[in-house]
């Protein structure tokens, strides 16, 4: 027969809750007010100048230039940046001009891969309503010098009659086909550069809001090769345009400057006296 201490029985039955102190609050310090509803922020009772920067803001992620790019889709899916469009009909007017009128739409795309010789570039497959609230087009001229694509092409399906709020067309250029490197592996001689100075005419035709062309390229183009020349002179074919120059190449040699200048002045004086040149 075994015998258990007294002790040993008032352990066991003393409940564990009780040996240590509770760390939990009493169930009537648990109970927490109810916080009193309130209506919404009143947004659009702001001035239109703090929602402008508030716009700024959320459509930051974006790049600046905008095409037909996987890698920018990829960011408008993550960021959800678009979701601002379904709030109201009128966020959804605002929000779309903001975003459309303060980024560059890029008329052709550079992308490698299948969106580079689609047929319908990302100005087509806008809607009419936005392309009417871009400001800034770029042209960027380099890509399938040998063999351009088929899509690069101004036509009526481009949707360029609806870009009737663009001012600036910023032309970048990617490679000089005229320069001596290039020589036994180009189409033929001048054959790039008159296909891109077609397309700049164009261009300038069907959107006669523009009022300045930039141009930029990499350092290794020459103002004094037979790409820029050729621009050049479709740009001295349309009175009051005004030139200036981008801050990717720095264009900083002098000697070429001085050519620029004299080409620019010789065409104004003989076509049209007022077209303006400002050179940094």
């Amino acid at each position: 027969m075994v015998i258990v201490p007294r002790f040993v029985e008032s352990v066991i039955t003393t409940q564990r809750s009780s040996v240590y102190p509770s760390t939990c609050p009493p169930e009537a310090e648990d109970e927490v007010a109810p916080i009193p509803k309130t209506g919404g922020f009143p947004y659009l009772s702001l001035p239109s100048e703090l929602r402008t920067k508030i716009y700024s803001f959320i459509f930051s992620p974006a790049p600046a230039h905008l095409d037909l790019d996987p890698t920018i889709f990829k960011i408008f899916q993550q960021t959800q940046l678009f979701a601002i469009f379904r709030v109201s009909h009128q966020l959804y007017r605002e929000a779309t001009h903001h975003f459309f009128s303060t980024h560059t739409f890029r008329i052709f795309p550079t992308y490698p891969g299948r969106y580079f010789k689609t047929k319908r570039p990302l100005l087509a497959r806008l809607p009419a309503q936005y392309r009417d609230s871009i400001t800034s087009l770029e042209l960027r001229l380099g890509p399938g010098w040998n063999n351009p694509p088929r899509g690069w092409v101004v036509n009526d399906a481009l949707g360029l009659a609806e870009c009737t709020s663009v001012r600036v067309l910023k032309i970048f250029v990617e490679c000089d086909p005229s320069d001596a490197i290039y020589k036994g592996f180009r189409k033929s001689d001048g054959f790039y550069e008159e296909f891109s100075a077609n397309l700049f005419d164009e261009v300038m035709k069907r959107v006669p809001s523009i009022k300045t062309v930039e141009f930029d390229s990499y350092p290794a183009i020459k103002r004094s090769g037979g790409m820029m020349r050729a621009l050049e002179e479709v740009a001295a074919k349309y009175e009051g345009k005004m030139v200036i120059w981008g801050q990717k190449h720095g264009w900083e040699k002098e000697s070429e400057q001085i050519w620029l200048d004299a080409v620019l002045i010789h065409a104004a004086s003989q076509r049209l006296s007022k077209t303006v040149a400002v050179l940094s």
